[in-house]
């Protein structure tokens, strides 16, 4: 009831908001997302915010509401949907209840490097996908750099997969992610990101799955001892602005917004390794076991979540296309 109440306060603050920017000669765009304010994806929206009002020379700005005040990613699609948030930032594995073909990107070891992961974002293939939510109201307008997501447990290491058999691992609400977790031998328990870590403490899931510094700012690692390199998925971050407001852009408003869009996508690219390390160390430093496992030993144990998607012609295609970037 009270996030009810704090989500409906600001969809009227923003109904304001919207009135005034009628009568006024700057635009307002309103932004939220779930990262904590010391997250990379943040700072990069702080620096898309100051090149927007420079950009347009002021007619532009960002408000910027961080670290779930309007609610969870799902949420916030929503509240993008009806036209009472502008802009958001989810997992792309979020993104797959909204656009379909998007869960792609979920499949384990799918991208043989960095390197081959943004050159399939920037490319073809990533260009597509971001008009892929534009019937449900959503567009996307770029990806943020989210690295790759291992496993992380309370009282057991995870040395292979076989050391995942019985244990609930929280996982976003993606399919894919279900389907990875259970080749694997775990039971997958989707959870929202706020409510993971009283789950973590009162012992609901055994552990869970994400990125070096979203598992350090959350502090996970407070509850979760054990961190396994196994960099099953690399999911990124997409971007995305409700079609309702992107149709109310005049073509030189789309032109400003992108630009600064794509300098802050750079930007926050170029903070991620840095965070990836500073996540690591700060996490070994306050007592986790950090784990490179062999990673073979988990990709053989999905070759099943392939032959199940790969049914579909279209995903087929999807998986090939990507596979066949270089």
């Amino acid at each position: 009831m009270k996030r009810l109440f704090t989500v409906l306060t600001y969809v009227m603050v923003f109904a304001l908001y919207s009135s005034c920017n009628t009568i006024s000669d700057t635009r307002t765009i309103k932004l939220a997302h779930s990262l904590d304010v010391n997250h990379s994806v943040h700072k990069a929206m702080v620096k898309m915010g100051e090149d927007l009002a420079k950009i347009s020379d002021g007619k532009m700005q960002l408000e910027i509401y961080p670290s779930q005040q309007l609610g969870t990613e799902r949420e916030c699609i929503e509240l993008l949907q009806i036209g009472s948030l502008d802009m958001t930032k989810v997992s792309v594995g979020v993104m797959e209840n909204f656009a379909p073909r998007t869960k792609v990107f979920g499949l384990p070891f799918l991208f043989r490097d960095k390197q081959h992961l943004f050159n399939v974002l920037d490319g073809p293939v990533g260009k597509e996908l971001l008009d892929e939510g534009t019937k449900y109201w959503i567009k996307g307008m770029g990806y943020y750099d989210a690295g790759s997501r291992s496993f992380y447990t309370k009282d057991k290491p995870v040395n292979s997969p076989e050391d995942l058999k019985g244990l609930k691992i929280r996982v976003m609400e993606s399919v894919t992610a279900m389907d990875m977790v259970k080749s694997l031998g775990g039971s997958a328990t989707p959870i929202s990101w706020g409510e993971l870590y009283t789950s973590l403490q009162q012992g609901v899931v055994d552990g869970a799955e994400n990125n070096p510094p979203s598992f350090y700012l959350s502090r996970h690692y407070e509850v979760c001892k054990y961190y396994s390199l196994d960099e099953h998925t690399s999911l990124p971050d997409v971007l995305i602005i409700g079609t309702h407001i992107w149709n109310d852009l005049s073509e030189q408003e789309r032109t400003w917004l992108q630009e600064a869009v794509d300098k802050s996508v750079t930007y926050q690219r170029t903070l991620w390794a840095d965070a990836e390390k500073e996540a690591l160390d700060a996490v070994e430093a306050a007592g986790v076991t950090v784990i490179r496992p062999d990673k073979t030993l988990f990709s053989k144990e999905v070759e099943g979540v392939y032959e199940h998607y790969g049914q579909d012609a279209d995903m087929k295609s999807l998986i090939d296309r990507i596979k066949n970037t270089q």
